[in-house]
């Protein structure tokens, strides 16, 4: 799967829903906050549990969005 399907199919921006942050679709749960939880020690079975029923996927969607973010690509979900 291409960089641009991953995201799209897992992160979404909505305006008026966290301030037009990145979220994971379908949740209201921010990116950032996904990534904080890693940075700080979490696990992806640790994050799952506690940010149920978020997926794998939605996770590595996080940090390919970080990812692509920290190389400047503009392959930003688009806003609904």
């Amino acid at each position: 799967m291409r960089n641009q399907e991953l995201i799209e199919k897992h992160i979404e921006v909505i305006p008026g829903v966290q301030h037009g942050r990145p979220c994971i679709k379908g949740r209201r749960i921010p990116v950032y906050v996904i990534l904080e939880a890693l940075a700080t020690g979490m696990d992806v079975e640790a994050i799952k549990k506690e940010f149920a029923p978020i997926t794998t996927e939605d996770i590595n969607a996080c940090i390919l969005y970080a990812a692509l973010l920290a190389d400047e690509q503009e392959l930003i979900p688009q806003a609904i």
